[in-house]
C-alpha cells in the first residue's frame, strides 16, 4: 500500500507540473495562434500559481470534506479541463484556462500530505515526501520532451487534448482506491465558507508560521535559480546559448537528486529543521560563489558550482513538506499544508518580478545571486525562530498534559 500511495501522489503531482509547463514548451506555436508574443505565453505560469494560491486556501477543509482521493480526482479534473480550454485559440480563454488548471495544481499537496502521513512510516517521511516532490521536475522534463514532439506530430491543440485524456484515465485509476483512502472523510465539513482556515492554523502556531515564511524565501530563490541561470551564463559569463541550455538541464537534474538526497539526510538525522538549516547555509555559500564568477572562470567549474547550488536551492521541498506534517496537529495536516503552500506560491509570484526589477537596477545577474544569499540567510533566521517556537510549544503541551519534559 505505501508504494501505491507514493506512486499515485507522485504521478498526480507530475501531471500537474506537466500541464503547467506544457504551454511554455510550445510557446512559439501558441503565440502565433493567439497573436501575442512568446513572452506573453510565459506569463501563463503566473496565472497557474495564482490559481494554486486560491485553491490552497480551501485545500485543507475540502480534503476533509471529500476525502484525499476524491480531492485528487477533482484536481485531475480541473487540470484536464484547463488543458482542454487551453486548446481554444482565444486569449481570454487562455487566461481562464490557466487559472482553472492552477486551481487543480493547488489541490495536489494537501490531499497527498494526508495520504502519505496515513499510509507511510513516519521515520521515512522525509525521503517519501522528497520522492513525491520529485514529481514537479519530472513533469517539467516530460513537458520539455513531449510537448514539441506532439505539436509537430498531431498539432498543439491535439497535444493539449491528450493531456485531458490522461487526466480522465487518472481519475478512473484512482476510483478503485477511493473506498479505502476516503473512509475517514467528513462530508459535513464546510470549505467554501472557511477559505482562511489553513492560514489560521499556520498563523496561530508560531513554529508553522516561521516554516511557512521560510518556504516563501526558499521558493523565491528556487524560481530565480531556475529562471535566470541561462541568462546569467549567456549575458554575464559569455557562454553560448546551447552550452547554457545544457547546463540548465544539468541544474534541473541536480535539483531532483537534491530533493531525494536531502529527504534521506533529514530522516537519518531525525531533525528536519537542522536539515533545512544545512540547506540554507549551503544555498547561501553557493550563491555567494556564483556572485564571484567572471568570464575567466573555466566553463566546467561554473557548471559544477551551479549544479552544487541547485542541490540545495532546488532540493528543499520534500523536507519542508515532511516538516509541516510533523509540526501540524494530526487532524489539521491538510489545512496546514494548504496554508503553508499559500506562502510558498506567494514566493513564486512575488519573487520573480522583484528579482527582475532588481536586475534592471543592478544590471548583473552575478550580483543578484549575492542578494539571493541574503534571502537564504533570512531563511536560516526563520528556522532558528521556528525551533525556539517549537521548544516553547512542546513545553506548553507537556505542562498542559502533566507530563515531565524530556
Amino acid at each position: 500500500m505505501p508504494v501505491v500511495v507514493l506512486l499515485a501522489t507522485t504521478l498526480v503531482l507530475a501531471f500537474s507540473s506537466l500541464v503547467a509547463l506544457f504551454p511554455a514548451a510550445i510557446a512559439p506555436a501558441l503565440a502565433a495562434a493567439l497573436g501575442v508574443s512568446s513572452a506573453t505565453v510565459g506569463l501563463q505560469v503566473s496565472l497557474i500559481f495564482a490559481g494554486a494560491m486560491l485553491s490552497s486556501l480551501v485545500g485543507g477543509p475540502l480534503t476533509r470534506r471529500l476525502g484525499p482521493c476524491r480531492t485528487s480526482q477533482l484536481s485531475l479534473a480541473l487540470l484536464g479541463g484547463g488543458a482542454a480550454l487551453l486548446a481554444i485559440p482565444s486569449l481570454p480563454t487562455f487566461a481562464l484556462a490557466s487559472l482553472i488548471a492552477g486551481l487543480g495544481y493547488g489541490m495536489t499537496n494537501p490531499s497527498a500530505s494526508v495520504l502519505l502521513v496515513r499510509f507511510t512510516p513516519a521515520e521515512r517521511r522525509g525521503l517519501i515526501f522528497s520522492l513525491k516532490q520529485s514529481g514537479v521536475p519530472l513533469g517539467g522534463v516530460i513537458a520539455g520532451a513531449s510537448a514539441p514532439a506532439l505539436a509537430l506530430a498531431v498539432g498543439w491543440q491535439a497535444g493539449l487534448l491528450t493531456l485531458t485524456a490522461l487526466a480522465a484515465l487518472g481519475i478512473a485509476a484512482l476510483q478503485r482506491a477511493r473506498p479505502g483512502w476516503d473512509d475517514r472523510r467528513d462530508p459535513r465539513t464546510p470549505w467554501l465558507t472557511t477559505p482562511f482556515a489553513g492560514l489560521a492554523v499556520v498563523w496561530r502556531q508560531r513554529s508553522l508560521r516561521h516554516v511557512a515564511l521560510l518556504s516563501l524565501c526558499f521558493s523565491a530563490i528556487q524560481l530565480s535559480v531556475s529562471a535566470f541561470t541561462v541568462a546569467l551564463l549567456v549575458e554575464d559569463l559569455a557562454f553560448g546559448l546551447v552550452e547554457a541550455g545544457l547546463v540548465m538541464a544539468a541544474v534541473q537534474v541536480s535539483g531532483v537528486v537534491g530533493r531525494i538526497g536531502w529527504g534521506w539526510v533529514g530522516d537519518r538525522l531525525g531533525d528536519r529543521l537542522t536539515t533545512l538549516s544545512i540547506i540554507a547555509c549551503t544555498t547561501a555559500a553557493g550563491a555567494l560563489l556564483v556572485a564571484t564568477m567572471t568570464p575567466a572562470w573555466p566553463n566546467a567549474l561554473v557548471a559544477a558550482l551551479l549544479c552544487l547550488l541547485s542541490l540545495s536551492s532546488l532540493g528543499w521541498n520534500g523536507v519542508f513538506m515532511a516538516e509541516i506534517t510533523q509540526l501540524a496537529p494530526p487532524s489539521r495536516i491538510a489545512d496546514a499544508a494548504g496554508g503553508c503552500l499559500v506562502f510558498t506560491y506567494g514566493g513564486v509570484l512575488l519573487g520573480l518580478p522583484l528579482v527582475t526589477a532588481l536586475h534592471g537596477l543592478i544590471g548583473h545577474y552575478t550580483t543578484l545571486f549575492a542578494l539571493l544569499a541574503g534571502v537564504s540567510l533570512a531563511g536560516l533566521w526563520l528556522i532558528r525562530q521556528a525551533r525556539r517556537a517549537l521548544v516553547m510549544e512542546r513545553a506548553a503541551f507537556d505542562g498542559a498534559t502533566g507530563l515531565t519534559p524530556p
